[in-house]
């Protein structure tokens, strides 16, 4: 059982999990467990030939997922990243057979919330910001070795923060004093060096958000795997993915719209709509969380859910 300080609260549940949904009997990824929100669903709508394949990069989120669903013939967690989506299903021959692919980004209230995760900025934690603290580098050993024009650069990119060069310049500076190992210690470092703050919004939140979506490599497993997942879905599955973030939404918008659209041909050739193979359809508009869920859970405020359904 979770503590409360730890609990998690699904976004976008019902409207996720109905747009995912084409058949009782199909074959289905989670490619971001979490707390087990949305896999909780999914099971309860598949009849007894269904099947849903899980990930999660998180040691944490596997036991969760082990503990509620490891009795269920039907469930099935590995501990990867959803990059590796097209192995671990072709591992299991199920590549071209997968009826939804449900893609839910971003990080996890218990991760968030958990201080010795490294990802607050709020309570002081080691800084780390790993979704698996076995793969990779932290983000303490990333700004200690890291130049400051790359720190500015992935605080800007990733961040949106027009004083990215300030914050990186105060970090270098600090880390010529002593390392920088705490998440409190960071937050300082950037909010001292951050001269606009936002009303309501901590003065370091973009660039954590920065720093986490850089150690996690979140937006290069995020174009790899809405590619793998095209491949990977039978004629008339269907890709789900909730965005928190705009660059997030961007990738998933552009990849959606480029695969509806099909080839490309110069302007004015007469070809018919069939013959530029496009290989998605967009169904819907973009979804967000109405105002009673968001007044529930603030964190939904941001999530943008886009729908596409595979062609033949």
């Amino acid at each position: 059982m979770m503590s409360g300080a730890l609990q998690h609260e699904t976004v976008l549940l019902e409207a996720a999990v109905e747009a995912l949904f084409c058949a009782p009997d199909g074959v289905y990824v989670d490619g971001t467990f979490g707390r087990g929100g949305h896999s909780q669903r999914i099971l309860q709508w598949l009849n007894e030939q269904g099947r849903l394949l899980a990930f999660d990069k998180d040691a944490a989120a596997v036991r969760v997922a082990l503990e509620r669903f490891g009795a269920d013939s039907r469930f099935e967690i590995v501990q990867r990243s959803f990059a590796d989506l097209r192995e671990v299903v072709e591992q299991r021959g199920l590549a071209g057979k997968l009826s939804g692919v449900l893609l839910d980004l971003g990080v996890s209230s218990p991760q968030l919330d958990d201080a010795q995760r490294g990802f607050s900025f709020v309570h002081d934690g080691p800084l780390d910001m790993r979704m698996n603290p076995q793969e990779g580098i932290s983000a303490a050993q990333w700004l200690a070795e890291a130049s400051e024009q790359e720190i500015a650069d992935v605080i800007y990119r990733y961040g949106e923060e027009r004083f990215s060069r300030r914050m990186a310049k105060a970090i270098v500076a600090r880390r010529q004093v002593a390392p920088i190992t705490g998440t409190l210690e960071l937050a300082e470092i950037i909010k001292q060096a951050n001269p606009a703050w936002e009303k309501h919004k901590h003065p370091a939140t973009r660039a954590f958000q920065a720093i986490r979506i850089h150690v996690n490599r979140e937006l290069e497993d995020l174009q790899s795997v809405l590619a793998q997942a095209l491949d990977m879905l039978r004629p008339g599955g269907r890709l789900v993915v909730i965005s928190f973030h705009s660059l997030e939404d961007r990738i998933v918008k552009q990849f959606i719209n480029e695969q509806a659209r099909g080839d490309d041909f110069p302007a004015g050739v007469p070809i018919p709509f069939a013959d530029l193979n496009p290989r998605l359809r967009k169904l819907g508009k973009a979804v967000k969380a109405d105002a009673s869920e968001v007044a529930a859970n603030p964190r939904s405020r941001s999530a943008i859910m886009r729908v596409a359904e595979k062609l033949a």
